[in-house]
């Protein structure tokens, strides 16, 4: 059994300890993500944040925790709309091709030459397909 509890409170311990890593990557990412901040007082938490981490933690999302999810919200919703409008800009640049347009590009190749009354056939069968 008390291998057991051991092995549990690992485990616990070892949550415990990734979780703050998580938070405390999430205060360095909004640090630099601020830009109404300077630069002093950056590397003021910064080294606050070195000395005592815990206590700087703690510290940072009392104070500024409400603007630290705004500022995640903002860079969210950005790259959202970025991702929005490269979604929007690729497909505005590959045509719909309709029907009638796949058979008269079909009928242009076989008037070129490119394709015979075989492939044409095809390719109208798939276009009305």
């Amino acid at each position: 059994m008390n291998s057991f509890m051991e092995w549990f409170w690992l485990m616990v311990w070892w949550f415990a300890f990734v979780m703050y890593l998580v938070v405390l990557f999430q205060i360095i990412a909004d640090l630099f993500r601020d830009r109404e901040l300077n630069g002093w007082l950056k590397a003021l938490w910064m080294i606050f944040l070195i000395i005592l981490p815990f206590l700087a933690g703690a510290i940072y999302l009392i104070a500024r925790g409400r603007g630290m999810g705004q500022r995640q919200a903002e860079q969210m919703s950005a790259s959202r709309a970025e991702t929005d409008a490269y979604i929007r800009n690729v497909a505005a640049s590959t045509p719909a091709a309709s029907p009638t347009a796949q058979v008269s590009e079909a009928k242009a190749l076989l008037d070129s030459g490119a394709i015979d009354e075989r492939e044409f056939a095809v390719l109208k069968a798939k276009a009305l397909a």
